[in-house]
């Protein structure tokens, strides 16, 4: 597997994880919804973390994106 190949799998790795975690966001919001507290304040379950770690997934890819093409942000 070509180094750019290896990038491409991870991006789209990523992409997948990125997605099922919006699907289990958007199925708890329409469980129940979700307060302002909750969203930033909360200490368990898919809130806890949930912004953090969405937002280093998001800048893995558009840093991978970067590789890929050859550009730099």
């Amino acid at each position: 597997m070509s180094d750019v190949e290896a990038l491409k799998a991870e991006k789209n790795k990523l992409i997948e994880e990125m997605l099922e975690l919006q699907k289990k966001f958007i199925d708890r919001e329409h469980d129940g919804g979700i307060s302002g507290k909750e969203y930033y304040y909360s200490q368990e379950g898919l809130l806890k973390d949930y912004r953090e770690i969405y937002m280093e997934k998001a800048m893995r890819v558009v840093d991978l994106s970067h590789q890929i093409v050859g550009s730099h942000p």
